[in-house]
């Protein structure tokens, strides 16, 4: 038996210092090359145990760590949205986690959903409580340990911080969680462990280096033996082209040993098991990440784990990221069926009415789609690879359903010439991003503009409760159309409206509509203007004095309630009383028959009346 380096993933809110933090340990410079300075891709770093002791010093000593670990082994995601999808059977790919979160901005909405995510996969964690180099006077000192540069600061910095640790140590009480400073903890099994760090100036990393090795030392000693010679365990990060190398396999091992000419067996993307023979075991070296370039790894006869690994292996085309990966030399039934019994595990689910996403691996797309799910925002289909033609068809027919659904949301794919070909005849709108949360963000920000939109337009296509008044000796012309003086007596009128008299007998439809030479659309309640109605004769249609109402069918009625109920006038709603007992008298006793009291509702006074319309 072996013990292996435990894997540690880092989750937290986005920009609080997840890669800043792993770049730090290992002196690269990841997080500046990263799309909107964001990690977007899964990564793997091996920070060796010579690297940690050089970091922490006399600490592993303090904690009493007797049993040497071969180090530790940090997976960079994408923030904790592919947590959930780093999996191994029976759970977490994790072994441990850092929770990291600014501590002068402490809990933000990512950093809770962290936090139920930890609470539910059971994953041992400290809190890394970062940017402590953003308190106000703080004194930096560069690559320090956290208990010796906190003695070089002021008293009033060291009570702010204090203050901003009790708040983090409120809030995860709250959650369920007690905890403390990690020098004034009486209990490490009962309490989390909080260290105040930066990741920027590397203040605090012995101290959260030397936490981390106590954990896994003293609570996953079991679980971190593997037997040397068993077959290798691991979960297939991305597959990407290499120049050189042609397709690659980026891998993490989990368990067991991976030898070069191994056989592999691998889930595809429609959901087939692939078996191929490994040509070349390639280990990024220490402290670099498996996302670099080649010049950064060494070719190797044999992986241990945990570890990295790119591996390079004929007929990997369709090999689904996120896929789990088995030796299986013998063409082992057991392990085809061990990797078919998982496919129910990264299967998405799907509705009859949705959105379309695309992503480029199955870890980007699972992310993206574990954020659309925790918003309610229902998906159609959810794929891997380019924008293609059927998407936007798809799209298309979802747009004719609800206006919002219309969309597709794509993550690091581009849109196929015959998809751009049918883009220019659709209404369909495409989301394009390389940065996950920024995609989510802009559509939820594009629904929040459609629905005013719609609103708007709903609001512009309901007839409002009107009613005008012929003025006597007004008439100008009888017919064809008949033009007359009105007074708007309530509402607004507006020109293609019906108008009706006080028997519900049809009037004629409004014209047009002039004030002082001028050609009016719509006018409100007191004015006073010339109005053409056609379809009107004088006299048989309607007297000098009469009463005339703006007609309206039942559906436009209950709308009124709807969306404008609170925002009529009174005398508006005694219209609308009005219009109802016309409407029972001639149409159907219980036309426009609601719970609703027109007359009781809360009514605009003049001010709003006039800002509102």
């Amino acid at each position: 038996m072996k013990t292996r380096s435990p894997i540690v993933s880092v989750l937290g809110h986005v920009d609080h210092g997840k890669t800043t933090l792993l770049d730090n340990v290992r002196g690269s410079t990841v997080a500046a090359r990263e799309a909107g300075g964001i990690t977007q891709h899964i990564g793997a770093t091996e920070i060796p145990m010579d690297v940690i002791s050089s970091i922490c010093g006399g600490f592993l000593e303090k904690m009493n760590i007797q049993e040497q670990l071969p180090g530790l082994f940090f997976i960079d995601t994408p923030g904790h949205e592919a947590f959930t999808t780093l999996r191994k059977r029976g759970g977490s790919l994790a072994d441990l986690a850092i929770l990291i979160l600014d501590v002068t901005e402490g809990f933000k909405p990512q950093t809770y959903e962290a936090l139920n995510i930890l609470k539910s996969s059971k994953t041992p964690f400290v809190v890394a409580a970062n940017k402590i180099d953003n308190i106000p006077g703080w004194n930096s000192m560069e690559n320090t340990s956290f208990t010796e540069s906190v003695q070089n600061q002021h008293s009033k910095v060291v009570f702010d911080l204090d203050q901003k640790l009790y708040e983090i140590v409120g809030t995860l009480h709250e959650e369920g969680f007690e905890s403390e400073r990690f020098d004034r903890i009486s209990n490490f099994a009962s309490q989390i462990t909080i260290v105040p760090i930066s990741a920027r100036t590397g203040e605090g990393l012995p101290e959260l280096l030397t936490m981390l090795l106590g954990l896994a030392y003293q609570y996953l000693s079991e679980q971190l033996q593997i037997e040397e010679d068993s077959p290798a365990a691991g979960t297939v990060l991305e597959v990407k082209e290499e120049k050189g190398l042609g397709l690659t396999i980026d891998t993490i091992l989990y368990d067991g040993v991976l030898n070069k000419e191994d056989h592999i067996m691998m889930l595809t993307k429609d959901n087939k098991i692939i078996s191929t023979k490994i040509r070349s075991l390639l280990k990024p070296k220490p402290l670099e990440e498996i996302r670099e370039s080649k010049t950064l790894f060494e070719d190797t006869d044999q992986i241990v784990a945990a570890a990295g690994v790119k591996i390079v292996a004929p007929h990997v085309d369709d090999v689904i990221a996120g896929s789990p990966l088995k030796v299986a030399n013998d063409g082992d039934k057991a392990v085809e069926e061990e990797l078919l019994s998982e496919v129910d595990n990264i299967r998405i689910q799907t509705n009859d009415i949705g959105i379309i996403v695309k992503a480029d691996t199955l870890g980007s797309l699972e992310a993206l789609v574990n954020i659309l799910d925790s918003k309610d925002i229902p998906i159609k289909s959810a794929e891997i690879g380019d924008i293609s033609r059927r998407d936007i068809i798809n799209a298309s027919i979802m747009h004719k359903e609800d206006e919002k659904y219309g969309v597709v949301i794509a993550f690091n794919v581009n849109i196929l010439p015959s998809a751009e070909e049918e883009l220019h005849d659709q209404e369909i709108k495409v989301f394009q991003d390389k940065v996950i949360y920024q995609l989510t963000e802009d559509y939820l920000e594009w629904v929040i503009t459609a629905k005013e939109r719609q609103k708007k337009q709903k609001l512009a296509s309901i007839i409002r409760p009107s009613k005008i008044r012929i003025i006597p000796k007004l008439v100008f012309r009888h017919s064809k159309p008949a033009i007359a003086g009105i007074e708007v007596m309530s509402g607004i009128i507006e020109k293609g409206v019906t108008l009706i008299n006080e028997k519900g007998h049809e009037v004629g439809i409004v014209d047009s509509m002039e004030d002082n030479g001028e050609s009016l659309q719509k006018t409100s309640r007191g004015s006073q203007v010339a109005m053409a109605i056609s379809g009107a004769v004088f006299e048989k249609d309607f007297e000098e004095g009469d009463v005339l109402y703006v007609d309206m069918d039942e559906r436009n009625f209950l709308a009124l309630g709807d969306e404008l109920g609170e925002k009529l006038l009174e005398d508006e709603l005694l219209t609308m009383d009005e219009l109802r007992e016309i409407k029972q008298q001639t149409e159907d006793p219980n036309w426009g028959v609601i719970n609703t009291n027109w007359s009781e509702l809360d009514t605009l006074d003049e001010d709003e009346y006039e800002d509102f319309y």
